[in-house]
């Protein structure tokens, strides 16, 4: 293995925890004797190109520096390799990270954790979804959460979290249930009035709501969770149960397994890893090992 180590960092992970973070987690690898080179770049497109190059070049693992965004990209480069992946978590919602046990807002330890695993050789092999041509760790989502996704995301004001929750209101006050057609790997479509339809293939997204409680990221199968038609009441009920997982005993709601998931719904729009992918119809596939995790 090449001793050297390729930083992939988020600067504005965390409000600005990212750039902070570099520094205790680079400092952590080269006293373990790796050379540390840091990869930026100026925009996300110019970032992943960058990252390529350097998998391209044979570095010994990309340790990603941020939240899930900046892991979802990582994930764009490493997937189907055998270079190994690290994270140090420092982001909002650093769902990846939580999923396997790493490290949370802990840069200086998750860095030692990884020139560890880097030592030792201490791999986990998990699978990825793929989606449009789009590699995911943790939840594809569509429906009510994606429309609140695509609502905040469209909205300059407020800045932060805050403009999420706005977003989640205006979504409430027009909600209505969505029409869906699912197919499950070769499996008949079930054609159904859901609120949302989750595919799992790690157990949470937006910062621990596990919306896919029991999804494990190596089994080679997806959780498809569908929360069913249901009031406005009924799904303010609901909702706050996901952030315990309680909610997948509520009798609107069902959970299917599947390596293969198809949904089909007029004017909504698949995010994954908390970034959008594409309008549906959807088609996702459970890769199975096909990233290499520093744990």
């Amino acid at each position: 293995m090449s001793a050297e180590i390729t930083l992939f960092v988020n600067p504005a992970a965390g409000r600005g925890r990212g750039a902070h973070a570099a520094q205790p987690a680079a400092a952590a690898l080269r006293s373990a004797g790796f050379h540390v080179r840091t990869v930026v770049g100026t925009d996300a497109g110019d970032a992943l190109a960058r990252l390529r190059t350097a998998v391209r070049g044979g570095t010994g693992a990309v340790v990603a520096v941020g939240g899930d965004g900046v892991v979802s990209l990582a994930l764009q480069a490493l997937a189907g390799t055998l270079v190994p992946l690290g994270v140090v978590a420092v982001g909002t919602g650093n769902d990846f990270a939580r999923s396997l046990g790493l490290p949370v807002r802990e840069p200086a330890r998750a860095g030692r954790l990884a020139a560890e695993a880097l030592k030792e050789s201490r791999f986990r092999e998990i699978d990825l979804g793929r989606a449009a041509g789009t590699w995911f760790a943790t939840v594809l989502c569509s429906g009510f959460d994606s429309r609140v996704n695509d609502r905040g995301n469209r909205m300059r004001l407020p800045a932060g979290r805050f403009k999420y929750d706005l977003a989640m209101l205006a979504e409430l006050a027009a909600f209505r249930p969505f029409p869906y057609r699912i197919t499950l790997d070769d499996g008949p479509a079930l054609e159904t009035e859901a609120t949302l339809v989750a595919v799992g293939n790690g157990p949470s997204y937006g910062g621990g709501m596990r919306i896919c409680a029991d999804a494990a990221p190596d089994d080679g199968l997806f959780d498809v969770v569908v929360v069913g038609d249901c009031s406005r009441t009924t799904l303010l009920t609901v909702f706050p149960r996901v952030y315990r997982g309680t909610h997948l005993g509520h009798p609107a709601v069902t959970v299917h397994r599947a390596a293969k998931v198809t949904l089909e719904s007029p004017g909504l729009t698949a995010w994954a890893d908390g970034e959008p992918v594409a309008p549906l119809p959807v088609t996702a596939a459970c890769v199975p090992g096909a990233v290499r995790v520093l744990a």
